[in-house]
């Protein structure tokens, strides 16, 4: 048996809905797109394991080769996408459209195509020089909680020797990128009437006392950490959002600010956590009416970082024709690193086209990223 076509193997994937959300008024299955790619990858001779996250939720593991074997390739992607903005979509976000040279579709760039590429380059492939595995990984809600890959780490079973995550790169090689942590501040303090400040304890004059410590606390991380890769050389810590108070005549008793840090390859999210709590106990110490609760509104994504040297690096530079770069969107490559793979971040399309209405891939990157592929399942599984 064969392959469909691979405008059909990308239409059919963009067709199912897949969105992964915080929100479960938005949050899908993934499960139909699992069951398609299962049904593909056994066509051409993998041997499929289908990987239950959650009643709704699955990865699937396919290998072709020894699956014993944990030294191959593995080309990994998630299988969901973020929800959309139906009314800013010039056509149906699930049904695959061709337009000027490029395909359009919901997660068509990020990153659905991905698998129907990898798809075809193993299918190019003559099963039968196979030295090393070559493993197919297609994980859950990496969008949100990122639930299928790290179950994968809970099960610390390492799948292979060397990763190739397809988020779009443009097919530039990505050997690092910088982490995320989002934490939540909230000052408490008493409400009273505006007329005499002390009938209550102001939140939101004790969060500019927590800001100004935070802004303070910025400039030293931005003078300890520099990496010259990044285009923004430094972590960065954004104030996105702030709430405080309900009326001009009442002494605001409650205050929150929600902050985005960025950090680069070295800085643990857990490590700049208990720094950032350490450093705002102290800001309102002279405000004993006051109180700061600090949460995480998730756990942090760690940075990423696979050295230059390392064979994989060579090789997607050799086989792509561009020298690896550092980006400062997050994917699943600290996860597998930390399984003790070599792992590096290549796939068709532009990030800039992710997450938004009319998201597209040119058609342009199709055969190209086969190529780079089927060179990297060559390189590392037929003649390892």
């Amino acid at each position: 048996m064969q392959l469909p076509p691979l405008l059909s193997l990308i239409g059919q994937l963009v067709a199912q809905p897949s969105v992964s959300s915080y929100d479960p008024q938005y949050d899908q299955s993934n499960l139909p797109v699992v069951h398609l790619l299962a049904e593909w990858a056994e066509t051409l001779g993998f041997a499929v394991s289908v990987q239950q996250i959650s009643p709704s939720k699955a990865n699937l593991l396919a290998v072709l080769g020894d699956a014993v074997d944990r030294n191959g390739l593995v080309l990994s992607g998630h299988t969901d996408t973020v929800p959309y903005d139906a009314g800013q979509w010039h056509s149906d976000p699930f049904c695959l459209s061709e337009r000027g040279h490029r395909l359009y579709g919901l997660g068509v760039a990020d990153m659905k195509a991905f698998f129907a590429l990898a798809l075809s380059a193993a299918a190019a492939i003559d099963r039968k020089q196979i030295q090393r595995p070559l493993v197919l990984l297609a994980t859950a809600d990496e969008e949100s909680s990122m639930s299928g890959v790290k179950w994968l780490v809970q099960q610390q079973e390492r799948p292979g020797r060397y990763a190739v995550i397809g988020e779009p790169t443009r097919l530039r090689p990505v050997r690092m990128h910088k982490g995320v942590m989002s934490e939540s501040l909230c000052v408490h303090g008493h409400a009273g009437h505006a007329s005499d400040p002390a009938l209550g304890a102001n939140a939101i004059e004790g969060m500019h006392a927590v800001i100004g410590d935070l802004l303070a606390w910025r400039e030293e991380l931005q003078q300890r950490h520099h990496h010259a890769a990044f285009s923004v050389p430094t972590p960065t810590l954004n104030l996105g959002a702030i709430h405080g108070g309900d009326n001009s005549n009442r002494i605001c008793a409650r205050c929150q600010t929600d902050i985005d840090i960025r950090l680069l390859p070295g800085m643990m999210p857990a490590a700049v956590r208990e720094e950032l709590r350490r450093r705002l106990a102290q800001s309102l110490k002279n405000q004993p009416r006051l109180r700061l609760e600090c949460n995480a509104l998730f756990e942090g994504l760690p940075p990423f970082e696979t050295p230059a040297d390392a064979p994989l690096v060579h090789a997607c530079e050799h086989f792509s024709g561009h020298a690896a770069e550092a980006v400062a969107f997050g994917t699943e490559a600290p996860y597998l690193s930390s399984l003790g793979l070599e792992t590096l971040v290549l796939g068709p399309g532009d990030i800039a086209q992710a997450h938004q209405p009319d998201e597209y891939l040119a058609l342009a990157q199709l055969q190209p990223g086969i190529d780079i592929y089927r060179q990297l399942i060559e390189r590392f599984c037929l003649h390892a």
